[in-house]
């Protein structure tokens, strides 16, 4: 930069400027600044010409008066004449003022842009740098037309100087974040990639920020990138402090770089090349063994410039997830860190820690510091490190520690900070759930969850150890007997008196023998808390009351006593109300048989994963919780995932048909209440969304077959309903391309959901495709979540359901629109309901389309929807199965296939496959025991297809012979076809 001459000093203004300083009042302020705007405005005005540094000393005051935040309407026209000055001082003031004042919707700004043009073109360094310095000042979008061009030219010309080169890669970074689609590299790709290897490290500094951006959005464009910077690493690495003395700070060769090359390697998958792969591995190595090497300095900058190349480091080892010995070096390193006397350095080995639990090299070496950890829980003074510490806790659960961490996080719950209470219920709540294998315990430590937490305990908590009481019938007894203890607490929570509410009202009679639990003992425990409680837990109560009558009749008189009496019978509440008086009637004229059926016994809830994880997810935001890791929760916890998500409402409790339900009969907490008019709650279906905060309207209070099938049955022509036909167009104007043909490995994807319907269907580096579906008959509900992993917002998303072929006769796929925005780091959800109407062999495709930096984004998948998700298992004792058998022996009634086997031929996975398929697998039906054989019916619209199926496998030759033989031909080929892919 050129020196300031003496004259450049503009004592003008440093007097306006002195005299504003000593102003007493606000009032003398704007008095002293009015009569120098003008006197500023005057000397515009005037006749008399100006000289390049009065303009200069006049535009420097005005643009002072605006930092003090008074409003400028002039002076913009003399700031602009400055630009065009050869002095740099003039110049530089001028290029100041337009980058405060002038916005781009400015009449200016054309002769702005030719200013600019003329110092880009003018080769002077100085001029060049602080025309990219105002241009990435701006930033506008008129910038970026005008110059995104010409940047990238001066970014990798030979003879453009060092400073400029810096310059142009920031100011091309700036722009490329204001309107990406602008701005396109096309030919200087390579030439700006092999800004790596330039020799000036502050050009690799400014150029390596812009490459990384690139990178992220256009990763394909730029992996070249790849071997250059573990080129570039490995010499910085290995370089002594004093080899890059202008670029050395407290003794770490360039660590600023160092961070950023690493940052860049981690938007790619570890390098294929073995040398390229060797050179990083040994970097990486030597991070760490320099981590470990007595500090050069006892300054603070030292210690951070050290740890900051560090963190990246094994945040790099994290992502590559693939060398176990570098894994497990990370997480001893992060060890030593957790005790550090630097509160930043334990929280962010705390969060490194809960990346690295999650990966099968490192988790055994995390779970070493379960102590440290704990005590981090314990001692902590920062909320947020005590945060990180029960997030890690909660990230090295397993079946092993699980009994000691839960209890330490209940030992914690008693003391934590409120802002993370909540949080810690639902952890402890997943954790007892995820890894219990004695029932009793988990029982317990729900109820001592409610207990020391229970304003902080939501109702998919107790909800969701309802359901895994009503579906366990050996914890059922120690339930009744557990809760009815804490029931008799003087002070009891709320919680706890719908926990004890419902499982009394269920199963009060396993512990009614005991004279200590009789039934009116439970009875009047249960009307002690009446008084105390809300209006939606007294209607739980009151429906337990009933239920009460059912089990035990000797108890009638009294509670029929509690239903007459004017507080319930009379209650301003119509839903008391209303419950008072229609139990009191059922109790008094329903014969003893008929109370039986309407107040039977609850029947399991349906299988599916917990709620609590999706609560979870919404706790903790957008992408938290994916698709896969709630599988992987049902997965683990398969012993206690017996129940679903229907919350155990208190209707629920009696007849279908006895009362309104509550309003507050939000099933998974989710969704707004419905108002007391609403349709009932539905606790018979199957399709609960447990991902997005959006859940499904339910349909039907009845536990049947008929409302789940009522549910998706497809509206009619004149309906109001949201539904739109899959093929038709979405609410948003959709890109004008065609849809792209299917992705070469659709097929592949369309096998893997053969035999499972939930999962992820597609994913890439921009956008996560996952699938929730249930089948019932001939009919199907298909929940798509689409999820935009990047931080860039998706514009104008549509998605486009076509049928290949004669599929429109066969199949029929009616969806909701879907938002035409998806936020970075957002989830959406698609709805679709399939009807079967008769069989069919292709699969309907599904185009996605979407706007992504302004580039259109246009793939198309085959939906997982093939004629097995439409079969009705069928029991068959082994002389009707062969029977059946010889009936369908026409030739073209049987498809057979032998073929070699792809998996392995595990008996557990197998028949998980088989049941997977839909088929009811029969045993000791085949005479030849390592036989599989299945029997099923599909279910079309037109008509019904039997199928009959026999799996003969030989372990010696690993081979497969696969028979099906069904009712019709076309139906036998495809099942034998998909099948074949499978094992």
């Amino acid at each position: 930069m050129p020196a300031v001459s003496k004259g450049d000093g503009m004592r003008g203004l440093a007097v306006f400027i002195s005299d504003i300083r000593n102003c007493k009042s606000k009032e003398a302020e704007i008095k002293r600044i009015n009569k120098e705007l003008a006197n500023i405005r005057s000397k515009f005005k005037g006749d008399k010409a100006l000289d390049g540094y009065s303009k200069k000393k006049y535009v420097c005051k005005l643009l002072f008066i605006f930092l003090l935040g008074h409003d400028i309407d002039f002076g913009h026209m003399e700031a602009v004449n400055l630009l065009s000055s050869n002095k740099y001082t003039e110049k530089q003031i001028g290029y100041l003022f337009i980058s405060v004042l002038v916005n781009s919707n400015s009449e200016l700004i054309r002769l702005i842009n030719n200013a600019i043009k003329n110092d880009l073109s003018s080769r002077n360094p100085t001029f060049m740098c602080l025309a990219l310095h105002c241009i990435a000042n701006v930033g506008s979008r008129e910038m970026a037309e005008a110059f995104a061009s010409e940047i990238p030219r001066i970014l990798v010309a030979g003879d453009t100087m060092d400073s400029v080169k810096q310059s142009a890669a920031l100011c091309l970074l700036r722009l490329y974040k204001t309107s990406p689609d602008l701005v396109l590299m096309g030919e200087w790709t390579s030439r700006v990639v092999h800004l790596l290897n330039d020799q000036h490290m502050g050009v690799v500094t400014a150029a390596i920020s812009l490459i990384t951006c690139l990178s992220q959005k256009n990763p394909d464009e730029f992996k070249t990138c790849v071997s250059l910077a573990v080129s570039r690493l490995s010499r910085i690495v290995s370089s002594a402090s004093t080899d890059l003395q202008d670029y050395t700070y407290y003794f770490v060769p360039a660590p600023w770089l160092s961070c950023k090359l690493l940052r860049l390697l981690q938007c790619y998958p570890p390098p294929e090349d073995g040398a390229v792969k060797g050179r990083l591995v040994e970097c990486l190595e030597t991070i760490l063994n320099k981590a470990q090497e007595p500090p050069k300095s006892k300054k603070v900058q030292h210690s951070n410039a050290k740890n900051a190349i560090l963190f990246e480091a094994i945040a790099l080892i994290i992502h590559y997830d693939s060398e176990p010995n570098l894994l497990v070096r990370a997480c001893n390193q992060l060890g030593q860190f957790l005790q550090h006397r630097e509160t930043n350095l334990r929280y962010l080995a705390l969060e490194s820690m809960c990346t690295l639990a999650s990966s099968e090299f490192s988790h055994e070496a995390v779970k070493t510091h379960i102590e440290t950890v704990i005590n981090a829980l314990k001692t902590e003074r920062d909320v947020s490190v005590r945060q990180r510490a029960a997030d890690l806790l909660y990230a090295m659960c397993d079946r092993s520690n699980a009994k000691q961490i839960v209890a330490e996080m209940l030992s914690y719950l008693e003391t934590a900070d409120y802002s993370i209470r909540e949080e810690m219920v639902l952890k402890v709540a997943i954790l007892a759930e995820k890894y219990a294998v004695d029932y009793s315990w988990y029982v317990d430590t729900i109820l001592n969850l409610i207990r020391i937490a229970g304003d902080y305990v939501s109702e998919e908590v107790w909800y969701r150890v309802i359901q895994i009481v009503i579906n366990r019938d050996d914890v059922q007894g120690y339930a009744a007997k557990t809760v009815f203890e804490a029931l008799q607490a003087p002070a009891c929570h709320e919680n706890m008196v719908k926990v004890g509410g419902y499982i009394l009202g269920e199963f009060g009679n396993l512990i009614a023998g005991d004279p200590r639990s009789s039934p009116l003992v439970q009875f009047n425990l249960l009307h002690s808390k009446f008084h105390l409680c809300s209006v939606p837990t007294r209607a739980l109560l009151l429906s337990a009351y009933i239920k009460f009558i059912n089990l035990f009749p000797e108890t009638k008189a009294t509670i029929q006593e509690v239903l007459r009496c004017d507080s319930q019978i009379r209650n301003s509440d119509v839903e008391l109300q209303q419950r008072a008086v229609e139990y009191l009637k059922l109790s008094s004229i329903a014969s003893t048989d008929v109370l039986a059926t309407v107040l039977e016994e609850m029947p399991p809830f349906p299988e599916r994963e917990s709620s609590i994880l999706a609560k979870l997810k919404k706790k903790k935001g957008p992408g938290a919780v994916s698709v896969t890791e709630m599988e992987d929760g049902k997965r683990e916890g398969g012993e206690l995932n017996g129940g679903g998500d229907r919350g155990p409402d208190a209707s629920a409790m009696a007849a279908s048909n006895a009362s309104t339900p509550s309003p507050s009969a939000d099933l998974l907490g989710i969704r707004p209440a419905a108002p007391v008019s609403a349709a009932p709650a539905s606790v018979g279906s199957l399709l609960v969304d447990v991902f997005s905060e959006a859940g499904p309207a339910a349909s039907s209070a009845a536990v049947n077959d008929e409302g789940f099938l009522r549910d998706l049955e497809p509206p009619t022509e004149t309906s109001d309903s949201l539904l739109v036909e899959g093929s038709g167009d979405s609410d948003s104007a959709p890109p004008s391309e065609d849809p792209a043909p299917p992705l070469s490995e659709a097929d592949e994807l369309l096998n893997k959901f053969v035999c499972k319907n939930n999962g992820v269907l597609f994913e890439n580096q921009l956008l996560q495709i996952g699938i929730k579906s249930e089948y019932r008959q001939n009919l199907g509900r298909m929940y798509l979540f689409y999820g935009n992993k990047t931080s860039v917002q998706f514009a104008s998303f549509t998605t486009t359901v076509s049928y290949p072929g004669e599929l429109q006769s066969q199949l029929n796929v009616q969806s909701k629109p879907v938002e035409p925005l998806v936020e970075g780091g957002a989830q959406i959800q698609q709805v679709l309901n399939i009807e079967c109407l008769t069989d069919f062999s292709e699969a309907p495709l599904l185009n996605i389309k979407f706007r992504y930096g302004g580039a259109l984004q246009n793939l198309t998948l085959k939906l997982p929807v093939t004629i097995n998700k439409f079969f009705q298992p069928t029991e068959m004792a082994s002389q009707d199965f062969f029977q059946r058998w010889k009936q369908l022996s026409q030739p073209q009634q049987e498809a057979q296939k032998i073929f070699k086997a792809n998996n392995s031929m595990d008996t557990e996975v197998l028949k998980a496959k088989l049941l997977g398929l839909g088929m009811a697998l029969l045993d000791n039906v085949d005479p030849n025991p390592e036989n599989y054989v299945c029997a099923g019916v599909i279910q079309t619209k037109g008509q019904q297809v039997g199928c009959l199926l026999r799996l003969e496998p030989n372990a010696q030759a690993q081979m497969y012979r696969l028979t099906l033989r069904c009712s019709k031909d076309s139906v036998s080929r495809r099942l034998c076809e998909l099948l074949a892919e499978q094992f």
